[in-house]
């Protein structure tokens, strides 16, 4: 199925089972501050990390098919599961629609490494994709880099409650990253877009004793290169800033206060059901 030819003036929509992917829309407004952006969700939902692979197969493509019926030129995927998923069966069925996902920035964590150990925090089912394995084999072959994945479990759950910064989640990444700095490892790539979240959490933890890697920044410019490359870029003469449209499946509630609290956007919010 070709998705119809968009127009500059469209939309681009972005999709994430939950709150995670607004780490991304921040850079891609700070980037692409023209652009009209609808950001879905599916809160009632997520997380999808703990999921049945066929479960989260069938959830994202229909959100993703809702995004598509709204007209947007492009469609990005901020969701690491999700990506590793679905993407490959979305551009071979909509080959003319760009189409951005995300994954683990391990090439960059294994560039950034002095100790050639690199910390991989992502959900159980992006660790264990064969998307993630290949690609970590083949980065693991040319950089000559160890890496030490960990499932973060109980993370998104605390974040889409509002608690990114709080005594539990200092708590699971104790757990989680000390066996990482025992083991001698300096860099830390984030594998869940709702891991930015967790930044003063993680400062606190780790004490600058590992380098972040957070793919937000070059999954916008990816998306600024394909809407360049389609010819899809807004006018130069479009107003910044317009309010960006937040759809979710369940409650907006958690959308709301990290919208209002973190990015200090205008958001217009409605609640839909796909069934």
């Amino acid at each position: 199925m070709l998705a119809p030819v968009r127009s500059t003036s469209a939309p681009v929509g972005i999709f994430d089972s939950g709150v995670g992917g607004l780490s991304v829309l921040r850079e891609i407004r700070v980037l692409l501050p023209r652009e009209q952006l609808i950001y879905f969700a599916d809160c009632g939902n997520a997380p999808y990390g703990s999921r049945p692979d066929a479960e989260v197969q069938s959830l994202s493509m229909a959100a993703c098919e809702w995004l598509i019926g709204q007209g947007v030129k492009a469609l990005l995927l901020a969701c690491n599961t999700a990506t590793a998923q679905i993407v490959a069966g979305l551009r071979a069925k909509y080959p003319k629609l760009p189409i951005v996902g995300v994954e683990p920035g391990i090439k960059p964590g294994a560039l950034a490494s002095q100790t050639k150990k690199v910390g991989v925090l992502a959900t159980a089912s992006t660790l264990s994709s064969t998307k993630f394995q290949t690609l970590l084999a083949g980065v693991r072959e040319h950089h000559h880099c160890e890496f030490l994945c960990q499932a973060g479990l109980g993370l998104v759950e605390l974040i889409e409650q509002g608690k990114a910064d709080s005594p539990e989640v200092d708590a699971l990444l104790h757990r989680y990253l000390e066996p990482m700095l025992e083991s001698g490892v300096d860099t830390l790539v984030l594998g869940c877009t709702h891991y930015p979240f967790m930044d003063a959490a993680l400062h606190r933890v780790l004490a600058q004793r590992m380098r972040l890697i957070d793919t937000g920044p070059a999954v916008a410019k990816q998306l600024a290169r394909k809407l360049e490359e389609h010819h899809l870029g807004a006018n130069a003469d479009a107003a910044e800033g317009a309010p960006v449209r937040i759809v979710s499946i369940g409650t907006v509630a958690p959308l709301r206060g990290m919208v209002q609290e973190l990015l200090r956007l205008e958001a217009v919010y409605s609640e839909i059901s796909l069934a």
